[in-house]
């Protein structure tokens, strides 16, 4: 496998500022699973769908046409400045909780992992426990609740985010937690770049181990 480093945390807790940051630093390949997930979720809402059908929505994960950067595009349409509307943020969740959409967005990443050239910082919610159990460093973000809903800022609400906490936190599939042997950083009033310097501390450990 190519070098991996996975990146998991809930909501607002860093995720994508010290990916793109840690990625650009190691000059790796940037995987958003997180992206995935709501692109997924627009393009349900879209089709009226309801979050709560695990088989139509499991379809709809094998058979999407998804590109990732410089903008997600869904079946050719850019779907960027949807992914964190009102109506994704409220429902994302729970299209993410399903077994049948899990297993077809899982072979997805890795697929998109394997086929990088020099290695790939994951980013998102099970990132280190489930897609990446062998990464060559699991990472696990954390902050205050205060903290991250303020990074949220307009796009999410405080009872938004701490409701998403609950359900990562006790879906029966993937559910969120800190991997075994996880480099744990709270990043509460910690800069980006000081961030992705203990990381590359932590990483620069696991590797000449």
């Amino acid at each position: 496998m190519n070098a991996v480093v996975a990146i998991d945390g809930p909501a607002g807790s860093g995720k994508s500022s010290v990916a793109h940051a840690l990625a650009d630093a190691l000059g790796y390949s940037l995987l958003d699973t997180g992206a995935m997930y709501r692109a997924l979720t627009v393009e349900a809402l879209a089709r009226g769908l309801d979050p709560s059908d695990e088989g139509a929505l499991g379809q709809l994960a094998r058979s999407l046409d998804l590109v990732l950067a410089p903008r997600v595009l869904v079946n050719g349409h850019d779907v960027d400045d949807l992914l964190r509307s009102d109506a994704v943020n409220a429902a994302v969740s729970q299209v993410a909780s399903h077994r049948e959409v899990r297993t077809a967005m899982v072979d997805r990443q890795r697929q998109w992992a394997a086929r990088q050239p020099v290695g790939t910082v994951a980013e998102g919610r099970d990132t280190t426990t489930v897609v990446f159990p062998e990464a060559t460093l699991k990472v696990y973000l954390t902050a205050s609740l205060e903290e991250r809903q303020r990074r949220r800022g307009d796009d999410e609400s405080a009872e938004s985010v701490a409701r998403r906490d609950e359900v990562d936190a006790t879906r029966e599939v993937a559910p969120l937690r800190a991997a075994t042997g996880a480099c744990v950083v709270d990043t509460t009033d910690v800069a980006v770049a000081d961030v992705v310097k203990e990381i590359m501390t932590c990483l620069a450990t696991r590797t000449s181990s």
